[in-house]
Parts: structure tokens; C-alpha cells; sequence
């Protein structure tokens, strides 16, 4: 029997530590977007999941080649689909704030990240009791991201055009949706990598760490775009330099943590998901999602991004996220 209490409490660490990780980009003031990113692709992409692989798992060379080429170049294929969207991602956090930036983006991603998975691996539970309470849950999520996305455009309204963000609201929006779509690339990776998961096992890894032969191809691949535009952004904007500027030691160190919180909690979704069942991905992605968006939505109170926008915009905000815990109890339910 799987552990799927253990399950939903990991996931709701994993929740707020992965919706906390943006938050010390707001302390690195001297440092553009593509500076900030450029360490945390580095550190979370290129150096944690290859360090955590060889830690975790035995006979890491024997692992990809039982495996096959075939389902390590469909995982590292959503994870390139997957790193478009964490540029974007990025982009969109700097243009419409956190909260309604992790609202969108994970809410798309959410839902499509389960229906697909659902739809793929098990369409003959599509129409159970489980399937149809994912669904409802999956329909609570998109409709809570829809009123967050609301309460997002009456705070921008209220506050005017912010200086310091180098695009548009609507500009900054089409980023997020755009995010959104590629972002359920992850959890397709997850999916449909058992492969990779059966090979590690074989060789000798644990049960509980042997997702990290799926998150190895899938993360490396994913920093592939921020490498390639991150330096262009730098050269183009001549911002190469501000890493040594004065006052900037604790930077590098800001961009790690923003690294360690992120890395720590995907590692921690894997783990969880696993414990769910083999329908793990289904329902662990969205109750995932709705975590960080519910706690994004509080940091994005509690940080000012809501401060002067009036009473209606932070009810909505609240509303949003109201129905967001909502369909977390909803899929709750259907891991039971």
C-alpha cells in the first residue's frame, strides 16, 4: 500500500518551498533578471541534479543504457520544452509579479499536465469516480488561476505602468500563458519515464530515489535554453558586468538558495508522487500546482505586491486562491 498521507504532506512542503524560490530575486536589485538566472540555471540545472544522481543512484552509466537512447531523449525532449518555459517563466514573474505569474503559469500546467497523463496512460479510468474527481479538481484549479488572473489585471490597473518592468502587462501575460503550456513538459517527462525509473531499480537504487535517473536528462536538457539566452540578454543589454559589481558578494549566494529551494522541492514532488501510486502523476501534479499558486498568492501579499491597489483586487486575489485550496480537498479526495 502506498503511503499517500506521507504523499500530500510532502507535496505541501514541496508547495511552498518551490512557490518561495523567486522570492530572493527581489534583493538582488543590482543584478538584471538574466544575471540572477543565469547562476540559478548553473547551480539548480547543471550542478544539483548530476550531484544528487551520482549520490542517489548505483551504476548511473548501466542505468541510461538499459534504459534505451529512445526514452532518454523523450525525457531530455520535454525537459528542452520544459527549460522554454522557465525562461519565460522568468520573464513573466518580472513583468506581472509573483502571484498572478505563478497563478497562470502553474495553473495551465497543471491542468494540462494531468488530463494528458490521464488521458495517455489510464483512459479507462477517465470516467471512474478517480477520474472524474480529478477532472472536477482539475476544473476548480483552472477556475481559481481564472479569477487570480482577474484579480492580477484590476492590481495593475489600480497601480498604473511600475517602472521597473521591462515589458508590458499584456506582454508579460502572453509569456505566462505561453510558460504554462511548455511547463506540463515536466510532468510529461515524469509520466511517461518509467523507463528510466524501472532501470535505476534494476540496478540497485532505491524506490524512493530512483526518479532522479528521470529528473538527470530532463533538468540538463532544460537549462539549454536559459544558456543560450540568458548571455545573449547580457551582451545585448551590457549587463555582463554587474556580477562584479560593489555590494553583489551575497548575490551568488541568493541565486543558490533560489536554486537549493527549487531543486529540493521537485525532488521532493518525485518522491511524493511516487508514494501516491502509479497514478502519482495525475493527481500529485495539480495538487503540486495548487500549492505553490496558494502560497505564491501569500507571498505576493505579504511582500506589497498588492499594497495600493485598493480593497475588491486582494478580495478577488483571495477568492482566487479560496478556490484553489478547494480543489486541492477535491483531489485530496481522490487519493484516498
Amino acid at each position: 500500500m502506498h503511503d499517500a498521507t506521507a504523499g500530500l504532506m510532502l507535496l505541501v512542503l514541496a508547495g511552498v518551498m518551490n512557490a518561495s524560490f523567486t522570492l530572493p530575486m527581489k534583493f538582488t536589485k543590482k543584478w538584471a533578471w538574466e544575471n540572477t538566472w543565469t547562476v540559478w540555471t548553473v547551480c539548480g540545472l547543471l550542478i544539483l541534479p548530476p550531484l544528487t544522481a551520482y549520490l542517489t543512484l548505483p551504476n548511473l552509466a548501466q542505468v541510461f543504457s538499459n534504459a534505451g537512447g529512445e526514452a532518454v531523449v523523450l525525457v531530455a525532449l520535454c525537459g528542452l520544452a520544459w527549460g522554454v518555459a522557465q525562461v519565460l517563466f522568468g520573464l513573466a514573474v518580472n513583468a506581472i509579479g509573483i502571484a498572478l505569474g505563478f497563478a497562470i503559469v502553474l495553473g495551465l500546467s497543471a491542468a494540462l499536465g494531468s488530463l494528458i497523463p490521464l488521458i495517455r496512460l489510464h483512459p479507462e479510468k477517465m470516467f471512474t469516480s478517480f477520474g472524474l474527481t480529478v477532472i472536477a479538481g482539475v476544473a476548480l484549479v483552472i477556475a481559481g488561476v481564472s479569477i487570480c488572473a482577474i484579480a492580477g489585471r484590476m492590481r495593475e490597473r489600480a497601480l498604473g505602468t511600475v517602472e521597473q518592468h521591462r515589458m508590458s502587462f499584456s506582454a508579460g501575460l502572453v509569456c505566462a500563458i505561453l510558460s504554462g503550456v511548455c511547463a506540463a513538459a515536466m510532468n510529461f517527462g515524469v509520466a511517461f519515464g518509467g523507463a528510466l525509473s524501472k532501470a535505476a531499480e534494476t540496478a540497485g537504487a532505491s524506490p524512493v530515489w530512483s526518479i532522479n535517473a528521470v529528473w538527470l536528462p530532463l533538468m540538463m536538457a532544460g537549462a539549454i535554453p536559459s544558456l543560450f539566452y540568458c548571455p545573449y540578454l547580457m551582451k545585448k543589454n551590457k549587463t555582463s558586468a554587474n556580477f562584479s559589481l560593489p555590494g553583489t558578494g551575497s548575490y551568488w549566494f541568493l541565486a543558490l538558495l533560489m536554486a537549493l529551494l527549487w531543486f529540493s522541492s521537485t525532488i521532493m514532488y518525485g518522491v511524493a508522487s511516487g508514494k501516491l501510486g502509479e497514478l502519482g502523476a495525475v493527481l500529485g501534479w495539480p495538487l503540486f500546482m495548487s500549492l505553490i499558486v496558494i502560497t505564491a498568492s501569500v507571498l505576493g501579499i505579504v511582500t506589497g505586491e498588492w499594497r495600493n491597489t485598493g480593497k475588491s483586487p486582494v478580495r478577488l486575489q483571495i477568492a482566487g486562491a479560496g478556490t484553489l485550496v478547494l480543489a486541492v480537498i477535491v483531489l485530496s479526495r481522490a487519493g484516498m
